[in-house]
């Protein structure tokens, strides 16, 4: 008997790709809600360390939840959750220390700041986002989209900044803060993208070496930041339990950084994390009565309209690239194809090849912020 033929207007490889397209949307909304989910949980935790239990010591405590998440993808891929898979030492090196320099920059920010000067530079990470890709990798972004992003960060800078309280040395910080969080965040995105990494594979490689930065430096930018020692500290029962709560949090929180990263865009992250920060004001006023003003209140609602025009845009434009892919000629299509491994394909050929990846073949603008050339 002959095989029925597809409907007419369509093959089996547009049946396949439309459900790649609905596999890969259910994975991106997971990851999104991961991140929102730990993200939340590792605040509420951490601000019962430092409110209830006195341990102010935030970068030594991201360098132990880096130590820790290292630790737990180890023994995944030695139960063979994920296959690893290595990259050049000088790839991996460069963005595991930009990404530990980056972290210990946000606090050292925080702490030359003030609380409002902090948020407007967080606030700052997404036109210079913009401004790196547009220039650097020669990627577009509409008016729509730019028209949301800024109803966004209106929002966000109403319910978030009140002071703004301007140094020399807080202002320095703040741009070298803004620039290794960019540049750490795209090459994220570019070195998953471009090598065929998964976000496991890639933090696998480099938490050991964020880790070390931090455990090294940490102790010291506690100090200047708390005037206290994190040696000295009375770790208590209560204390030690928080601490690998926060942990254990922080493990959730590292991979779904990445994994957001990699499967969506630098900007769309930055979004995420300030639909974070409007949970945790809106946590803090409805659970815990913290004072709030309806400048507050208007702040957070504009900052979820700003939000819900850049889902509505960044779909609709999606699937209007995707109409239009669909259109292409199948071998076409197949060239095109960005397809990413995921973890533990032990079957595909790219896990096989234990070759070290390397990131030469990277467009040189990004090559160069590790390189210098």
């Amino acid at each position: 008997m002959a095989a029925s033929a597809p409907p007419a207007g369509k093959s089996p490889a547009v049946d396949g790709e439309m459900s790649d397209g609905a596999g890969s949307r259910m994975g991106v909304v997971g990851a999104l809600s991961l991140s929102v989910t730990s993200s939340v949980a590792i605040v509420i935790c951490n601000k019962y360390l430092i409110s209830t239990l006195g341990f102010f010591f935030a970068t030594t405590l991201t360098s132990w939840h880096l130590m820790v998440t290292f630790f737990t993808l180890y023994i995944a891929q030695r139960l063979r959750f994920f296959e690893p898979k290595p990259i050049d030492a000088r790839t991996v090196i460069s963005f595991g220390l930009l990404n530990g320099i980056s972290i210990g920059l946000l606090n050292l920010c925080l702490g030359f700041n003030s609380v409002g000067f902090y948020q407007m530079t967080k606030l700052a990470i997404i036109p210079f986002t913009i401004a790196l890709e547009t220039i650097f990798l020669n990627k577009k972004f509409s008016q729509s989209i730019k028209a949301s992003l800024m109803v966004l960060l209106l929002g966000v800078g109403i319910a978030s900044v009140t002071d703004l309280q301007l140094n020399l040395l807080g202002s320095v910080i703040a741009v070298l803060t803004i620039a290794a969080t960019c540049v750490g965040q795209i090459l994220t995105n570019q070195i998953q993208r471009r090598l065929k990494v998964s976000s496991t594979q890639l933090l696998y490689q480099s938490s050991p070496y964020q880790s070390a930065v931090l455990l090294v430096t940490g102790p010291f930018v506690d100090k200047l930041l708390t005037k206290r020692d994190v040696f000295a500290f009375n770790y208590t029962v209560q204390v030690v339990v928080f601490i690998a709560l926060s942990c254990s949090i922080a493990v959730c929180v590292n991979f779904s950084t990445f994994l957001v990263i990699g499967t969506t865009s630098p900007v769309t992250y930055q979004v995420l994390g300030h639909l974070k920060t409007c949970l945790v004001l809106s946590f803090g006023y409805i659970i815990l009565k913290d004072p709030f003003s309806v400048r507050n209140v208007a702040g957070i609602l504009i900052a979820i309209f700003g939000m819900g025009l850049y889902s509505y845009y960044s779909v609709s434009e999606s699937r209007k690239k995707t109409e239009a892919a669909g259109s292409l000629p199948i071998a076409a299509q197949m060239i095109e194809k960005d397809s990413a491994p995921l973890l533990g394909a032990k079957g595909s050929p790219r896990t096989e090849n234990k070759s070290e990846e390397s990131f030469d073949y990277m467009p040189r603008t990004a090559k160069s912020a590790f390189t210098g050339r």
